[in-house]
């Protein structure tokens, strides 16, 4: 054969079907741009300038977009290769052998390689730095408007999209060698036979689907929630692929029964050739309804993170200034020890020669200090054990009933809460954070601690390493602080180190700028340097709000640039799932309309006939993602917490403008696929 012939032929077969190859190709660009655009920004020196864990979000994103192109670019092939089949089966007729196939799919294959490849790192590159510059605005820092490239990224992306085109590329040769030249020819003309057993894969997936909404409703602990989130989306996946194979054919089958129903112009072409793809037809469905989820939880989330990160870096860091000294000894927790420090502090505020040398106007606001003990514990019943040498470390249940327990001195509180509140030797306070404290007085198994509870708490200044942690917390306001904790202070956990934890915090507000507040957070430092040997303590923490804003702002402002990223390739990919699903079927249905036509359908039959099918089956995938989206939202708010956000009515309505936005845009793809559907069919 003359030089040139299959790369010819490959070329004519791309663009003669250029329906089916221009979105794929758009897909794959779209893909590898985003995939160099996330590499780029995670090793952006701009990025790695940004203290935090904003580069570590960006190449997790990078694996997840590594991910999810093999998964979807593999399943949107095998909607290509479905069309390209009768092709292939004439070439065979022809004289074509399987290798000379082959050959052509070669060519196929390198030829979209380099397009895609070729397209994508230049819209990458093209477009990386309004990437960067964006990010740089959505975590308020700073980026230069120097222009450069990656070619770290670049080779990254090569590899990674070469390597799975040549998958796609053995996948289609097997698939090819598998088929005889008739089976090829009538692929895009051969029905399925309904799955038998349908009843089975949808009670199946009717219970998984209960099983894990109950999970998403039952729990109560963000801990417990967290660990258990991953095991429910898995359960969400499958369930959602079973109930739709089978439900489908169900729906379908329930409609063929009503005479009223299907004896009906409109409708019985359209149901009649739906029952004989539903298999294919309710995978479809299943994998959109599982990307509008995705997409549906991840912009609710990552957008209510973005918007509420000022609150949640107050309710972390609840002054400007936050110093915290950690005691081995209740012996060292002295007042004179304290005041020490705390006249340290005060001269340096008077004096105002901070770290940098220059001299501001300090002027400190709402003190807050106060004195804790904290230690670990397991529920159990009505007690808390906290004897750890008694408990499993591989214990499940233990594992869901851990417990943080803070004990604070009464006198504290009143200074920190203003309040006038008096208990009995006997009596305590309780707040609770995180989790629901149903007995009524708080018992320590295997310590003499048995505080009868006075009265629960509604609100209360809870500082911030306690709403960072991950686990349930227990505060508890003890009328002797002193005898209190003693009895713990000889538990050991079990590498040997003491449980119970002692803590003085001191803070304040100041009236400087973000540079101001570093400097002081810094002098603060160099005090507390100087009286270690005086003050005694065994170590120590010292943050400024200005320091860590950002921090906050560097992991919230990257998970919701994240989130958008992955939410345009998430939606983007529904997009491409729900147009070959319709172009297939129209293909499909071609001919039976033409038979149809044949003896008196109109086309303005036809239309209600297309119109019927699609949304007998088209808004199942959004409505079932809205249900699902309703009993995750007690997992997502739970989670939340994890990332020291409170603000609930703000999740509610990020999440409900999030699909309401999202079934508009399902509504504008369902108009614009239906007439490409029509288009074929008419």
């Amino acid at each position: 054969m003359k030089l040139g012939f299959y790369p010819r032929l490959a070329w004519n077969g791309i663009t003669k079907n250029g329906r089916l190859y221009v979105p794929y190709l758009l897909t794959c660009v779209g893909m590898i741009t985003m995939t160099y655009i996330l590499s780029f920004l995670s090793s952006s020196p701009a990025v790695l300038n940004i203290h935090g864990a904003l580069g570590s979000i960006l190449n997790i994103g990078s694996m997840v977009m590594a991910v999810f192109a093999v998964i979807f670019l593999f399943y949107t092939n095998s909607f290509l290769v479905r069309r390209r089949n009768r092709e292939f089966g004439l070439y065979n007729i022809l004289g074509m052998g399987k290798g000379n196939i082959a050959h052509i799919l070669v060519w196929e294959t390198i030829l979209t390689t380099i397009i895609s490849l070729g397209f994508g790192i230049f819209f990458g590159v093209v477009l990386s730095k309004v990437a960067e510059l964006g990010l740089m605005k959505i975590v308020e820092s700073s980026a230069t408007y120097s222009f450069s490239v990656s070619w770290e990224s670049v080779r990254y992306t090569v590899i990674m999209y070469a390597l799975i085109f040549v998958l796609i590329f053995l996948n289609s040769i097997r698939r090819v060698h598998f088929s005889n030249a008739i089976d090829l020819l009538h692929s895009e003309n051969t029905g399925e036979k309904p799955p038998k057993g349908n009843w089975l894969f949808g009670l199946g997936g009717a219970i998984v689907l209960g099983i894990a909404y109950y999970l998403a409703v039952s729990i109560k602990e963000p801990l417990t929630a967290f660990a258990t989130f991953f095991a429910a989306v898995v359960m969400v996946i499958v369930a959602t692929y079973l109930i739709f194979i089978a439900g489908s054919v169900l729906l379908c089958r329930v409609l063929q029964k009503n005479k009223g129903y299907y004896y009906k112009p409109q409708h019985f072409v359209s149901v009649s050739s739906m029952v004989y793809r539903m298999k294919r037809n309710g995978a479809g469905l299943a994998s959109i309804c599982i990307l509008a989820t995705m997409v549906l939880v991840m912009i609710s989330s990552t957008t209510c993170l973005y918007f509420g990160e000022e609150d949640s870096l107050r309710a972390r860091y609840p002054r400007d200034i936050n110093v915290a000294f950690y005691f081995d000894s209740l012996d060292k927790m002295t007042s004179q020890n304290l005041m020490l420090f705390r006249d340290k502090v005060a001269d340096l505020l008077d004096r105002g020669y901070l770290a940098d040398d220059n001299h501001y106007d300090i002027q400190p606001t709402n003190f807050i200090e106060r004195r804790r003990a904290s230690i670990y514990g397991v529920m159990e019943g009505d007690e808390i054990n906290v004897d750890v040498r008694g408990i499993s470390r591989f214990n499940a249940q233990t594992f869901e009933n851990v417990m943080q327990v803070y004990f604070m001195p009464l006198e504290d509180y009143n200074a920190l809460m203003n309040d006038n509140e008096t208990l009995e030797p006997n009596e305590a306070l309780i707040y609770t954070l995180r989790c629901n404290f149903e007995p009524d007085s708080v018992k320590i198994k295997g310590i003499d601690t048995n505080f009868k509870i006075k009265r629960k708490l509604d609100k209360f200044q809870s500082t911030g390493d306690a709403v960072a942690s991950i686990v349930p917390t227990l505060f508890v306001i003890v009328p002797d602080f002193t005898t209190t904790v003693e009895p713990f202070m000889h538990l050991a956990d079990f590498n040997g180190d003491r449980m119970m934890q002692l803590e003085w915090y001191y803070g304040f507000d100041t009236e400087l700028d973000a540079d101001g507040e570093t400097a002081l957070q810094f002098s603060i430092t160099s005090v507390i340097r100087d009286v270690r040997d005086e003050v005694s303590f065994d170590y120590y923490s010292n943050d400024s709000m200005a320091y860590n804003r950002q921090d906050f702002y560097g992991m919230y402002g990257g998970l919701f640039f994240l989130g958008i990223m992955l939410s345009i390739v998430f939606i983007s990919a529904a997009v491409l799932i729900i147009y070959y699903k319709q172009i297939s079927e129209g293909y499909e249905d071609k001919s039976r309309f033409e038979i149809m036509q044949k003896v008196g359908m109109t086309k303005k039959d036809i239309r209600k006939s297309i119109n019927s099918q699609l949304l007998t089956v088209f808004f199942m995938p959004i409505a079932l993602a809205g249900l699902h989206l309703c009993f995750a939202f007690p997992f997502i708010d739970k989670i939340m917490t994890l990332f020291s956000f409170n603000n609930t009515p703000l999740l509610i309505g990020t999440t409900a403008i999030s699909f309401a936005i999202f079934a508009l845009l399902y509504t504008v793809i369902y108009r614009l696929t239906s007439n490409s559907y029509y288009k074929i069919i008419s």
